[in-house]
């Protein structure tokens, strides 16, 4: 609930405005039952408690990355569903990156998230629920936030909205929105609406390819919405914002990693300030593809900057553990 929901419904209750901020100030501690709500009466402590219920995660395995101190959660829902959180250490502060949906129906060839489908979307609770306990549990602040787990957030677009007013309530999380992430496949619809919003987060686009024919081999959502309809969506988002967009790609081997590919690039981010976030594919045994040697990287990246291209690689974190997101539910799903 947000905070002027849980108002309005102490109202009812003949409550003064003031405990809706003490429980809602508690619920952003992490708090699971009312009974540690210690500035509340024990009477209105048990009368909340016989109209209102607090669901909460279940750590179900933990790993922790002996190289850089990574930390991978499989949380369990309360429908028995589970879901991966990571918490990453940077110089700059520690991030979360959370799931947004139980498993995927967006079928990336290179995903294993995706495998099995979608089972349902999260809620902005249980979002959130993924901040708070996986900081608790790691014993640190969060400081940001990825969504770039489980699912495709702007397929679950109404929680997902609601999820961001609730860990940016300066009264609960106060985590600003600068600080945020949101990634994406590519719903163009999804895209404007979102631009609408007017949201000062980073939206981060999963392009992959730069072309058509490579895409749809790796992205099915590419089908529906075209690199040419894409791209025009990032524009109008960044007219409207004035946030710059960077795209991901997962560099895939003999897939999407070609001079050629390089070269599209260039022809359609050269000069806009776009940026580009290049990842060695994450192997999933699942899938079959390999990622991009090292040497590969280094080429793409040097022709790319050459062609005038703002690029990156991103770290590889967790490298020892279940890195690639989605193993650690396949292989609670596999017990199961």
């Amino acid at each position: 609930m947000l905070p002027a929901e849980i108002a309005g419904a102490f109202s009812d209750l003949g409550l003064p405005g003031y405990r809706a901020k003490q429980v809602f100030r508690w619920l952003g501690r992490g708090v699971t039952s009312f009974e540690e709500m210690s500035d509340l009466s024990k009477d209105l402590r048990q009368k909340l408690d016989g109209l209102f219920t607090i669901p909460s995660l279940t750590m179900l395995r933990r790993q922790v990355s002996a190289q850089d101190g990574t930390e991978k959660f499989l949380w369990q829902l309360p429908d028995g569903e589970s879901v991966e959180t990571v918490f990453m250490r940077y110089k700059h502060g520690n991030t979360v990156c959370i799931s947004s949906q139980v498993g995927c129906r967006m079928g990336c060839a290179f995903c294993a998230s995706t495998i099995g489908g979608k089972v349902r979307d999260l809620t902005a609770s249980e979002m959130l629920d993924e901040v708070i306990r996986t900081g608790l549990a790691a014993g640190d602040k969060v400081d940001g936030i990825v969504l770039m787990g489980i699912g495709e957030p702007l397929d679950n677009y109404d929680n997902v909205m609601r999820f961001l007013k609730l860990v940016n309530d300066p009264e609960g999380a106060n985590i600003g929105m600068r600080h945020i992430s949101l990634s994406t496949c590519g719903l163009v619809e999804a895209i404007d609406k979102l631009a609408a919003a007017r949201l000062q987060l980073t939206l981060s686009v999963s392009l992959h390819a730069p072309d058509d024919e490579t895409r749809s081999k790796l992205m099915p959502i590419n089908e529906r919405y075209g690199v040419d309809a894409l791209y025009a969506a990032c524009r109008r988002y960044f007219d409207v914002t004035g946030r710059r967009i960077s795209f991901e790609y997962a560099m895939v081997k003999d897939v999407n990693d070609t001079p050629r590919h390089a070269d599209m690039l260039i022809k359609r981010l050269g000069g806009t300030g776009s940026h580009i976030n290049l990842i060695r594919l994450n192997y999933v045994s699942e899938r079959g593809l390999r990622p991009s040697s090292e040497q590969t990287v280094h080429r793409f990246v040097k022709r790319l900057e050459d062609g005038g291209v703002t690029v990156t690689v991103r770290r590889r974190l967790g490298s020892d553990i279940d890195a690639a997101c989605g193993q650690l539910r396949r292989g609670q799903m596999r017990k199961k």
